[in-house]
């Protein structure tokens, strides 16, 4: 059995606290604690007790052609345990990050559709080599 246990809805957008205020208040919702104007999350992020996908939020100045604006996250407590799974079911690895006390690695599914596998950082743990 994969440890995939949730996964969030991610929008790349230009102005974190638009987008994010925008779902808050469309769903009733309210924007979890840390967000800043980088990073901004709906409904426990990367909270592996959550019964339902969250959303996150990042701020990127150019939306890149490759890359979905709208895509899925799937927090792996075992991370990369999951990356290596998806890469021998055909998905391609596009690259890895560790950024925002956050690591993962961005791959695409056979069709092309850009998602995410990772987890929140483990306290004391050094940089993935990216």
């Amino acid at each position: 059995m994969a440890s995939l246990s949730s996964l969030s809805i991610t929008f790349d957008c230009k102005d974190v606290a638009i987008q994010s205020l925008f779902w808050a208040e469309l769903l009733g919702a309210e924007i979890d604690e840390g967000a800043n104007d980088q990073v901004a999350s709906i409904g426990g992020v990367h909270n592996g007790e959550s019964p339902t996908p969250g959303m996150l939020f990042l701020r990127v100045d150019d939306r890149a052609e490759s890359k979905n604006p709208l895509h899925i996250d799937l927090d792996d407590p075992n991370y990369p345990a999951d990356v290596d799974k998806a890469l021998s079911l055909g998905a391609e690895r596009l690259a890895s990050f560790d950024e925002y006390g956050i690591e993962w690695t961005t791959l695409k599914d056979p069709e092309g559709n850009v998602f995410d596998i990772g987890r929140k950082k483990q306290t004391g743990e050094s940089e993935p080599a990216a």
